[in-house]
């Protein structure tokens, strides 16, 4: 079989059902951040990203924007779980015909960013290849009471998103702002129940947090915010590398988020039993069952 038959996530879960992991690990592969057992009152989370010139950017963007890119997404899952990014390693593979400027550029890029958020780059590797490969591996710190996974959705929850939908492609997929501040805000003040970081596309990460918790949803077509660039709602729904944060709170938890920060928040949905699937109801209050799609490498 090849592998572009079983797909991207077949193969995640063909590798998944091999590793065993000792009690240390308290949640492993399936989430944006591996959980691991740290102290008393916090977690250590893990996470690793790679970039590839042809498929996560190109030779003609901005050098120091694809720096800053590797390192923003990693930032981004560990918001994603609530946590304070802290450590990282960058591994770059580059052709070696590439000008010592172009790669000046990538790392200004990635140490900029990094400063910015208070991020220690601490080493890796470097490798001769014949396309520019950027994987960075950052560590970050949660309390234990502030964690947040894509598991814990319940029936009755307020589905939210941070920022606006589609268009990425635009520029944004360079340019997106991490929503550090904004999730660190959300478990801080409020009781999350589940959390996300939209990178495959609005349907395609709300999918896992559907399948990790066992439960169903509706979203509202009028409430879904497009971006400016965005080409329609399909492109809100499916495009990727929006980057902004997919979460559900209690209905208390989310009326009294959107009276305290309604210009950076919106709720677009409701958790409901897992038997509705997921579905979308129109502006004419019609409900019609969603495809389960979005970016796939393969």
């Amino acid at each position: 079989m090849l592998i572009s038959k079983l797909g991207e996530f077949g193969l995640i879960e063909r590798f998944r059902k091999q590793i065993k992991n000792d009690p240390s690990v308290i949640k492993g592969s399936g989430d944006d951040c591996a959980v691991l057992r740290l102290d008393k009152g916090s977690y250590q989370l893990f996470t690793c990203d790679m970039i590839v010139e042809g498929v996560d950017f190109t030779l003609k963007d901005d050098p120091y924007l694809i720096g800053r890119k590797a390192i923003a997404i990693s930032i981004s899952d560990i918001a994603s779980c609530g946590g304070i990014p802290r450590y990282c390693v960058v591994s770059l593979a580059i052709a070696k015909n590439t000008t010592v400027g172009f790669a000046d550029k990538i790392f200004k890029g990635m140490l900029d960013t990094a400063g910015a958020y208070k991020v220690n780059i601490v080493g890796g590797d470097l490798s001769a290849a014949k396309r520019i490969v950027l994987d960075v591996s950052m560590l970050g710190i949660v309390e234990k009471k502030n964690l947040a996974l894509r598991s814990r959705a319940k029936i009755g929850d307020i589905i939210l998103v941070t920022g606006a939908l589609g268009g990425s492609i635009s520029g944004k997929h360079l340019r997106f702002t991490p929503r550090l501040k904004e999730a660190r805000f959300l478990v801080n003040n409020f009781s999350v129940r589940a959390m996300i970081d939209i990178s495959d596309g609005l349907i395609q990460d709300l999918r896992h947090i559907l399948d990790q918790s066992r439960v169903g949803a509706l979203l509202y077509e009028e409430f879904i915010p497009l971006s400016e660039k965005a080409r329609g709602l399909n492109d809100a729904l499916y495009s990727g590398e929006d980057f902004e944060l997919l979460f559900t709170l209690s209905p208390k938890d989310a009326k009294a988020l959107l009276k305290r920060r309604p210009d950076e928040f919106r709720a677009i949905g409701e958790i409901v039993d897992k038997s509705c699937g997921l579905r979308l109801v129109d502006k004419k209050n019609r409900s019609n069952r969603v495809k389960f799609k979005g970016y796939r490498h393969f």
